[in-house]
């Protein structure tokens, strides 16, 4: 239930002007605040790409990789999603993954190209298959691209 102040009845009330300020008051206040939340989530969009970008994959990102299997395993399932990351850090901003393109590999840069590789030189010899999706579509556009790993038997 609403908090319940004291109302000032024996006083003359505000202007119709004064409610209006402290309406736009409360809007600019409101705008600001987005705007700031806003800077901070394109700043951490920015840090996260060039690390993307420019970093290799550490052993705590394998270390990841290796429990979401275990996890997966666990549960019975024969497939992860080992790794996201935003469709525009592709060459082609997702266009080869999301069309099922065979060539979408080429697309892959930074970290995304660095698993893959790994994946070509340790997991596919192990039997194991790799698969990139576009996860989900942000105003009907290509959002995040998942990786998943999958170790499901041969279908006969």
């Amino acid at each position: 239930m609403p908090e319940q102040k004291k109302v000032d009845t024996s006083g003359t009330p505000m202007s119709a002007e004064e409610l209006r300020k402290q309406v736009l008051q409360r809007e600019m206040e409101e705008m600001d605040r987005e705007r700031k939340l806003k800077a901070i989530e394109e700043q951490k969009h920015a840090d996260f790409a060039a690390d993307f970008l420019k970093k290799h994959v550490t052993e705590e990102e394998i270390a990841m990789v290796r429990r979401l299997v275990m996890n997966a395993v666990k549960a019975g399932k024969f497939e992860a999603m080992v790794y996201s990351f935003p469709s525009e850090l592709c060459s082609d901003s997702g266009r080869a993954i999301n069309s099922s393109d065979r060539d979408w590999p080429d697309t892959l840069q930074g970290k995304a190209k660095e698993f893959f590789d790994r994946y070509q030189t340790y997991g596919k010899p192990q039997g194991y298959k790799l698969k990139a999706m576009i996860i989900n579509f942000p105003g009907g556009v290509p959002g995040d691209v998942g990786l998943f790993l999958n170790w499901a038997p041969d279908k006969i």
